[in-house]
């Protein structure tokens, strides 16, 4: 059953819609802001220890950095960068990348990119295909099946609202006289606020940012649920590893941040999707694709990598290994690990449920998505851990919002309206 969806699974609702390694081959050298921490580099680094490239981790802002000045110059030694499909827009702009359509007829001859994901990498254009689909993921709700018993009377954990989310966190904390939710602040947490709560509650990520649908989200994260939230959570940045622990029995993350747990013990934990809330109940696709930059002098191999990168057997592999899920259809699933199952699981329940709402992330932000990020965690911090007033802290914040997207021409995305030039808040 899960041949044909899994690869559909995050891609479909992009119909409706839509960290640095180094890989080293002879002359080439490939970037990409994926598989950034110790244990997935090295899982990644035994996934191609047979190909040749080798790997090396770094983050996406001096990756930009250094392509502009070498775009710049008009020379350099960057050829292949993995980036999330929101990096590549400025890139485009600024004339960076080559034109891959030649490479997608060729590499579609033998394997079958998702249609949804080739029209992503024409970012906007009738045919240029700026990247080629590379690999996938999004975010889910993990439980310990010891938790279960612990729901709210009536409650589905497969379709939560934040009230029952909290009750059962309630629940938990007042029987066994500790906290047993987690979120990782330390991790993360950012995707968290940006892409499922704050849509959830005002169905936007920035338009809403001080409007009274913000107000009331503030106050049940501060009165109603952040007390029954493990304090460690603090310094969590996988929520596998509490969860392996049994320190946290409810956590969200990232479904590569949670597969240790699904792996070592499938049988204890299970996947769902994240709360509803007034808006809907959010989805975040994370798309990464592979791009060729236009100052690469080693474009054959580059060309190579990226079919190597993309071909089924490495796509299968880091399904299984890494759970970012492939962009190619017609894999063989029949060893398909049961961490992979729950996950499915989970992010099919989300896809197929009637209050979706899909939302991406930051898009064409280049290197000023760490201080957008930033704003997000700040009015968290402010309100919930250090008191300050609600409706005070999202003026000011939405003030520092604007002038970043006025800084930088930043259009809304998704599920916030479209928008001419600078995204405006309300």
């Amino acid at each position: 059953m899960y041949k044909h969806r899994l690869s559909a699974l995050i891609l479909m609702v992009l119909l409706l819609v839509i960290n640095i390694p180094t890989f080293t081959q002879n002359e080439l050298t490939f970037f990409s802001t994926q598989f950034n921490t110790t244990n997935e580099g090295k899982k990644f680094s035994d996934i191609i220890k047979d190909s040749g490239y080798s790997f090396i981790s770094t983050e996406e802002s001096p990756l930009l950095g250094e392509i502009y000045t070498e775009i710049g110059a008009g020379k350099g030694t960057i050829d292949v960068i993995g980036v999330l499909h929101g990096t590549f827009p400025p890139l485009a702009s600024a004339g960076a990348l080559k034109d891959l359509s030649p490479l997608l007829a060729q590499l579609s001859e033998n394997r079958q990119f998702s249609p949804e994901l080739v029209e992503l990498g024409h970012l906007g254009t009738e045919s240029t295909q700026y990247y080629i689909p590379w690999i996938q993921a999004t975010y889910i709700m993990t439980a310990n099946v010891d938790a279960l018993p612990y729901l709210p009377e009536g409650a589905d954990v497969m379709s939560l609202t934040w009230d029952e989310f909290a009750d059962w966190c309630k629940n938990l904390f007042e029987i066994n006289n500790q906290a047993l939710c987690g979120l990782p602040h330390a991790g993360l947490f950012h995707r968290f606020l940006e892409g499922y709560l704050f849509p959830s509650f005002t169905g936007g990520t920035i338009t809403k940012l001080r409007s009274a649908e913000a107000v009331q989200m503030m106050e049940f994260m501060r009165d109603d649920l952040w007390q029954y939230i493990h304090p460690d959570s603090m310094n969590y940045e996988f929520m596998q590893e509490p969860l392996l622990s049994g320190d946290v029995w409810v956590a969200f993350d990232h479904t590569a941040r949670l597969m240790d747990a699904f792996s070592e013990e499938p049988d204890q934990f299970i996947g769902f999707p994240a709360p509803s809330g007034p808006a809907g109940r959010s989805f975040m696709p994370i798309v990464v694709g592979l791009g060729i930059l236009d100052t690469s002098e080693n474009i054959d191999q580059a060309k190579a990598l990226i079919d190597y990168l993309t071909s089924p057997k490495i796509q299968e592999t880091i399904l299984n290994e890494l759970a970012f899920f492939p962009v190619i259809d017609g894999l063989d699933m029949s060893d398909l690990s049961d961490g992979i199952k729950h996950e499915a699981e989970a992010v099919n329940a989300i896809t197929s449920s009637e209050d979706m709402l899909t939302v991406l992330p930051p898009v064409g932000l280049g290197e000023q998505e760490g201080e957008f990020n930033q704003i997000y965690r700040n009015a968290f911090d402010r309100i919930v851990l250090d008191g300050e007033d609600i409706q005070t802290v999202l003026n000011e914040e939405a003030d520092n919002l604007q002038a970043l997207l006025d800084k930088i021409d930043a259009p809304c995305w998704r599920p916030d309206p479209p928008s001419i030039g600078a995204c405006q808040i309300d």
